[in-house]
């Protein structure tokens, strides 16, 4: 099953992070990274009086279910020192990394703990910059083509940033060196 997870960052060193959780995503047991967009700095969105967030994406390739790489998402979440508080509280705040399942092939999954699409992601320019870069012809279940998205929201706030995806032997090449998929 193709995925697109989408990534998130405005404690410390967000770039490094980012970067650190392409490897770590590819290393997950039952999934290969496929493609790595480039590096985004992006305003905050919901609770606005916070830094800007560096965000991207991965497409990935997965025979783990949706809640089983949710949860190992949320497991290189922790490890990279993110805490959730209980009650949702900080759902806006600031964070170390934020791994959200943005699209999973073109299933629509509403269980507890678990929206894909990523609920809001048609509004959320921060996020379909980077998932239409990984996969350009993506299909947001409910709503269409991603691109078509993109094209409907404000993307003047949002920058690519000098450093691009990692290359290299254990992440493939940024997303202008593959075709969509199909």
């Amino acid at each position: 099953m193709l995925a697109v997870i989408g990534l998130g960052g405005n404690i410390g060193d967000a770039g490094a992070t980012l970067q650190a959780a392409f490897g770590a995503i590819d290393r997950l047991d039952d999934t290969r990274v496929l493609r790595c967009s480039r590096l985004y700095r992006t305003p905050a969105w919901g609770v606005t009086g916070q830094a800007d967030f560096v965000n991207a994406a991965v497409l990935v390739e997965t025979t783990l279910s949706p809640m089983a790489l949710l949860q190992a998402l949320l497991q290189l979440e922790r490890e990279a020192g993110r805490v959730r508080s209980a009650d949702g509280s900080d759902r806006w705040g600031p964070r170390t990394l934020d791994l959200d399942l943005l699209l999973y092939g073109d299933t629509a999954i509403d269980q507890p703990g678990l929206h894909v699409p990523h609920p809001r992601l048609a509004e959320r320019a921060f996020a379909l910059v980077p998932l239409v870069e990984v996969a350009p012809d993506a299909i947001i279940p409910g709503v269409g083509l991603a691109a078509h998205a993109l094209a409907a929201v404000v993307t003047d706030d949002i920058h690519a940033l000098d450093n691009h995806a990692p290359e290299g032997d254990s992440i493939a090449p940024r997303a202008s060196d593959h075709p969509g998929p199909g």
